[in-house]
């Protein structure tokens, strides 16, 4: 491991607190996956508390909306440039399908491109069937580099 490795701020412990210390993200059981460099994958169960539908169980679409962005809000925390910290500028979601009914779902997000001021994010959320995604998303993010950088 280089000096440059280990100094470098531990990506997965950076996005846990990112999402520990949003009280939403917690209430809708949201844990990190898995993460790197400019990218997140968080995942959600399904909760009879989430069903936006109760007739048919199927998750409420604000519920994956929040994953989405939570997800993309990590996915720049992580960038190998350094954000120190971010907010949703802009989200735009595009719902494939219903989330299958008792399935966790899953959200990927990549931050692909890096402005002086502003990260731009692509993201897909997907349950536990194959094929279709559950909804796919673009974003903007603010990107809040350290004092000096």
């Amino acid at each position: 491991m280089s000096d440059a490795d280990s100094a470098r701020p531990d990506k997965a412990k950076i996005a846990a607190q990112f999402i520990g210390a949003i009280p939403f993200s917690q209430a809708l059981g949201m844990e990190l996956d898995e993460i790197g460099d400019g990218w997140a994958r968080i995942s959600m169960p399904w909760s009879e508390a989430l069903v936006g539908e109760p007739r048919t169980g199927v998750i409420h679409g604000g519920a994956v909306s929040a994953l989405m962005d939570t997800c993309g809000g990590a996915a720049v925390m992580a960038h190998p440039q350094g954000a120190v910290s971010t907010a949703t500028i802009d989200l735009r979601i595009d719902y494939m399908r219903a989330a299958t009914p008792g399935q966790r779902v899953t959200a990927e997000a990549t931050c692909h491109h890096v402005t002086r001021h502003v990260a731009f994010v692509r993201a897909v959320a997907r349950d536990e069937e194959a094929g279709t995604p559950v909804a796919t998303a673009t974003g903007a993010f603010t990107f809040q580099r350290a004092e000096g950088a």
